[in-house]
């Protein structure tokens, strides 16, 4: 096979070529010279048809090889069909930058064991006090966090950070930790899961050398144990635990321990470790709400290259992906790559389809029950008023703005909502539903109120 000046085989070359011109056409510049300029060819394998791309980085190779891998191979197979299969690899001397998101769980590159300390926690440098998004859900324990890794002295220890999976307790774990060893470079920061601290300290029974790993542990400027839940009904691992705890505060070291609940409810945990915790500032991570996951999103769109997302598909993803950070996350990771692949406008059909899957795990069940709690806050009246006989008219909106909501947003029949609203009868549901649809398009406040009062439903 012919060789080109530069080494590559001809045919090869000249495939190539029409095949980055194809894929810039169809993917735009920016993503192109963001992305795939930087790929070159590698290896060729003429026996099996593997052909090597190699990206000049980790990260952009994990990346390519997700989102582009499929449609490289397709379109080496359509201009050469010699080529039957494509790898896409790193630089052998290449870096590994930042990733750009930052709850995906892309492990951060090992550092040369020459020039890293054996003990040193390997923290991952995406998870930074500056790429952590604060919102009313998470700000008392984002505040909490960096007082305790810059401050000199703070007024609690430990830091307890409880929160549901995928809200960013492991982020905070790492910005703690990295800014702790920017402002103390001669600190020891010990960090570990409480399922590791169990496996160590079992080892360490085995091995008779308990003393070694006390010392490890206790002599810690930080440490930083994340999941403590997990050691649950393990009594001897809770008794280390409890006295390594003890340790650190009395000495004026610094704790953090992070949970997917708060203390009361760590079933399993002896009283003295709840009491222990409860010394220090408790603070929760609560769901993300919706102006929480539209400043996330934007965040995100922001690092990603040539997604041209319209409002209203930010707005509909804030709305529907209410589980977890990450899962928002992860999906707009797979808008972009579909996209990105198929070339079609991100709209909300677009968008719909895509995620389907996740779209319905994230669906809610919203209740009447909750639909009149919700109404009757909202227009300062009892809650109890959304089932009594009264018929004036500071009532009876608000009533039939609940009844609206129930019919809008739960699978009930009229007959069920109309119990469920004193025993009314259905036609009086029906009433209310036309008179708010009525009136909304004539009223721009009752428009307004009604918006809102969904945005908080199913937010």
């Amino acid at each position: 096979m012919p060789v080109s000046d530069h080494g590559v085989p001809a045919p090869l070359e000249a495939a190539w070529e029409s095949i980055r011109a194809g894929l810039r056409r169809d993917c735009g510049a920016r993503t192109f010279d963001g992305w795939l300029k930087p790929a070159e060819l590698g290896a060729f394998d003429g026996e099996s048809g593997e052909l090597e791309i190699v990206m000049p980085s980790q990260f952009m190779a994990d990346w390519v090889r997700n989102h582009f891998g499929e449609r490289l191979a397709l379109a080496w197979r359509s201009v050469l069909p010699i080529v039957r299969d494509v790898m896409v690899t790193a630089a052998a001397d290449g870096p590994r930058p930042s990733p750009l998101l930052i709850l995906e769980e892309i492990p951060a590159a090992p550092v040369a064991p020459a020039e890293r300390d054996p003990a040193a926690p390997n923290f991952d440098p995406r998870y930074r006090f500056e790429t952590f998004v604060i919102g009313k859900a998470n700000e008392v324990a984002a505040t909490a966090a960096r007082t305790l890794a810059t401050a000199d002295s703070v007024a609690f220890n430990p830091l307890f950070i409880h929160g549901g999976t995928g809200r960013g307790k492991t982020h905070l774990l790492h910005a703690i930790g990295q800014t702790f060893l920017e402002r103390r470079p001669g600190a020891r920061v010990v960090s570990m899961s409480a399922e590791k601290f169990m496996v160590e300290f079992i080892r360490a029974l085995k091995e008779n050398d308990t003393i070694g790993f006390k010392g490890r542990l206790r002599s810690a400027d930080l440490l930083l144990i994340d999941d403590v839940q997990f050691i649950a009904g393990k009594d001897s691992t809770q008794e280390e635990f409890f006295h390594t705890m003890n340790e650190i505060i009395t000495a004026g070291r610094r704790l953090v321990i992070t949970s997917d609940r708060a203390p009361q409810d760590l079933d399993g945990i002896a009283p003295r470790i709840l009491s222990r915790l409860s010394w220090g500032l408790v603070a929760d991570i609560n769901p993300a709400d919706y102006e929480l996951r539209l400043n996330i999103i934007d965040v995100k769109l922001g690092a990603l290259p040539g997604i041209d997302m319209p409002r209203g598909v930010v707005e509909f993803l804030a709305r529907r992906i209410s589980s977890s950070i990450r899962e928002l996350e992860g999906a707009l990771n797979r808008i972009a790559a579909y996209a990105m692949m198929t070339g079609r406008t991100i709209d909300v059909p677009f968008v719909e389809e895509v995620l389907a899957n996740v779209l319905r795990a994230n669906q809610r069940r919203i209740s009447i029950d909750e639909i009149q709690t919700q109404v009757a806050e909202h227009y300062r009246i009892r809650k109890a008023e959304m089932t009594s006989a009264r018929r004036a008219r500071e009532v009876a909106r608000p009533r039939q703005v609940a009844m609206y909501l129930s019919k809008q947003l739960t699978p009930k029949s009229l007959p069920d909502i109309g119990r469920r609203f004193g025993g009314r009868d259905h036609t009086t549901v029906i009433h209310a539903v036309k008179q708010i649809e009525r009136l909304r398009a004539a009223d721009s406040e009752l428009d307004a109120d009604i918006r809102l009062l969904t945005r908080q439903l199913e937010g």
